[in-house]
């Protein structure tokens, strides 16, 4: 079997290109992550294993982009005119210990965005039957990811990546990933839209929570299209899956950090919703009665109305951004 499409010195050029791009914008986000999570909260307020899940995509999208540039600079630089079939004969050799290490780290990658998406609907459906079926989608892209490492740590100089077995468990580990990113973002965007209309009857005012739903199905669309049109080029034999694996590995952090993002903007931005008062009659005075409802709250995707009413003053029960 043969590969088709660009060139792969040419690939590896334009892939690195735009994964710096991409990365850059990952860079933004991250700034924009370690705010959301910090502003306005103390230490102990901030949700640690956000922050460390924030943190690690972070590193390994670093960690991926230096690899590739230093696989850049072997094979259009020190090898370009030693190794067998220069630029072109080194970036398809996949014996290469860069070529084994970056697709390790994209593995990494995928299985902790993954893994963040099925956690996030265990939160929000509050019952662990909901994520039998994507837990199992996820141990399956465990399997079938370290089954195509180990095949790659095993390849010859010959093996190209399209391959049997090697292309079987490749196709297999994105097909599933692919399938555990739907299932997840759509369990999890239709709870979170069955919470905001059942509670449209009792809210203050019209805002709802569709920004939330919309910025995770943005979210889910951005990295199901790469993964779509990776599948598609690998089943094609076609050198631009070299492209489309590199962009994904930052594109995972940012489908990550626009939601933790939407979610700190929406929170810093609601407030109380009405108050009213009555009056109650208590040895002949009238006693002020007052009630604040507050606008529905979200905690990593859990939604609930904060009511608080006594008779002085109250403040609303919204949680700290700082919870998510």
């Amino acid at each position: 079997m043969t590969s088709s499409g660009i060139p792969l010195d040419s690939a590896n050029v334009l892939s690195t290109s735009l994964e710096c791009i991409l990365y850059g914008f990952s860079v933004l986000m991250f700034m924009g992550t370690v705010w959301a999570l910090t502003y306005k909260c103390r230490m102990q307020d901030i949700n640690r294993p956000i922050s460390v899940v924030a943190i690690m995509l972070f590193l390994i999208s670093t960690a991926h982009i230096v690899v590739d540039i230093f696989r850049a600079e072997e094979g259009l630089v020190t090898y370009r005119d030693t190794f067998p079939g220069g630029p072109a004969g080194f970036f398809g050799d996949i014996t290469q210990k860069s070529y084994a290490t970056k697709h390790a780290l994209y593995l990494l990658q995928t299985l902790l965005a993954d893994g963040v998406v099925i956690y996030r609907c265990f939160v929000v459906w509050q019952t662990v039957w909901v994520i039998i079926i994507p837990s199992l989608l996820w141990c399956g892209s465990v399997v079938t990811g370290v089954a195509a490492n180990y095949y790659i740590a095993q390849a010859s100089s010959s093996t190209i990546i399209f391959v049997k077995p090697l292309g079987q468990w490749i196709t297999a580990f994105v097909v599933l990933t692919i399938v555990t990113n739907f299932l997840s973002s759509g369990l999890l965007a239709y709870r979170i839209w069955v919470i905001d209309h059942n509670s449209s009857t009792i809210r203050a005012t019209k805002r709802t929570m569709m920004p939330i739903v919309r910025v995770l199905m943005d979210a889910a669309a951005l990295y199901s299209a790469t993964l779509v049109t990776t599948l598609i080029c690998f089943l094609c034999s076609n050198n631009g899956e070299m492209v489309l694996v590199d962009m994904a590995v930052p594109i995972m952090a940012i489908a990550f950090y626009m939601v933790l993002i939407r979610i700190a903007i929406t929170r810093q931005t609601r407030s109380c919703l009405s108050t009213w008062t009555a009056s109650e009659m208590e040895q002949g005075k009238l006693r002020p009665f007052q009630a604040h409802i507050c606008q529905l709250t979200l905690k990593d995707g859990v939604s609930s109305y904060g009511i608080g009413s006594e008779d002085r003053p109250s403040t609303c029960n919204v949680e700290s951004p700082c919870q998510m």
